[in-house]
């Protein structure tokens, strides 16, 4: 069956506000590509790959994070191909390219393929095939296991789908090295434990936008309080996992006091979290913003906000750790 076909009325025939089609402006093309979620992607690579502590010319470096950039890229245009007939019944995404009628679904699948491969082979005959596999597996995790399958099927889509979000350190590793290591795997598991607290605490007041495309997100399967305990216990086991690269000597002083202090902070908002009442009837959104939401669903944004400069503020921790243990020479 052709794309359009599987497609809803609303995606097929956009608004009459969107009858007149004008052609896709290069800003709808970068669009596809997700570059808020590819900046995280790329963060996290070069953090793997400077933790590896192996010397690579900068000019390799810099291909094995734009294959890394490139490769989620990559996905996020496949995502929004094959999604855009639920994207176009929630709020927060129906403005996308595909679903608003500014690019056409065979484009962005097309675009998709096409820096799949070449992400792909340019990481595997720059820098090493281990790398190369690990993105492509990647890639394919996130657009087929996590976009076509789990997304519709369980509310468990983010905790198995998380995978793919957390394996840009180490495929970072990986390029640097050769090798994948318990640290490397380390921080991937990190950013697997934080997924699911930081996207249910989002579903809790996004909820009636999954409701109305008929995505299975937590809050509407096992409830909001169900939810918040969720996320409650999640939190109690991510924030004792981030302190765990000081043991194997990833991570240092500064490290440690990032992650201890951040993790009292998480722990906190997790709790105020579960004794709130987000997620239930009219703790939604105000709007179409992220961040402008209800008195009852303030909770819930407090963490998934946190949640995001927590992240950031260990990886960066870590990079600038390792970063500093260069010599200058190294960087030549």
């Amino acid at each position: 069956m052709a794309m359009s076909e599987a497609l809803p009325t609303a995606v097929q025939t956009p608004s009459k506000h969107a009858a007149i089609k004008a052609p896709a402006r290069w800003q709808d093309f970068v669009q596809l590509l997700k570059p808020r979620v590819m900046s995280l992607v790329v963060f996290t690579g070069l953090t793997g790959l400077v933790c590896a502590g192996r010397w690579v010319h900068p000019f390799l470096a810099g291909i094995a994070i734009l294959c890394i950039a490139v490769g989620a890229g990559a996905s996020g245009a496949l995502n929004m191909w094959y999604d855009a007939d639920i994207d176009a019944k929630m709020r927060r995404t129906r403005g996308r390219p595909v679903p608003a009628g500014r690019v056409q679904s065979a484009d962005a699948l097309a675009l998709g393929v096409v820096l799949s491969l070449f992400s792909v082979m340019l990481m595997g005959m720059a820098l090493n095939w281990l790398a190369a596999g690990l993105l492509a597996f990647t890639i394919v995790f996130y657009a087929v296991v996590y976009t076509m399958w789990l997304k519709r099927w369980t509310a468990q889509n983010i905790v198995i789908g998380g995978l793919a979000g957390a394996l840009p350190p180490v495929i970072g590793w990986a390029a640097a090295s050769g090798s994948v290591p318990l640290n490397a795997w380390l921080l991937c598991a990190i950013i697997f434990m934080w997924t699911p607290p930081h996207f249910w605490a989002l579903s809790l007041y996004t909820s009636e936008d999954y409701k109305k495309a008929g995505v299975p997100m937590m809050p509407l399967v096992a409830g909001p309080a169900s939810t918040r305990k969720q996320i409650l216990i999640y939190s109690l086991l991510f924030t004792p996992l981030c302190l765990t690269p000081v043991l194997t000597g990833l991570g240092g002083l500064a490290y440690l006091a990032v992650s201890a202090l951040g993790g009292v902070v998480f722990l906190l908002l997790a709790f105020r979290l579960f004794r709130s009442k987000a997620g239930e009837t009219g703790a939604q959104r105000n709007d179409d913003g992220l961040y402008d939401v209800r008195a009852g669903a303030k909770d819930a944004r407090n963490l998934f906000a946190f949640s995001i400069l927590y992240l950031t503020l260990l990886f960066a921790t870590l990079l600038v750790e390792h970063l500093m243990t260069i010599k200058p020479l190294e960087l030549l």
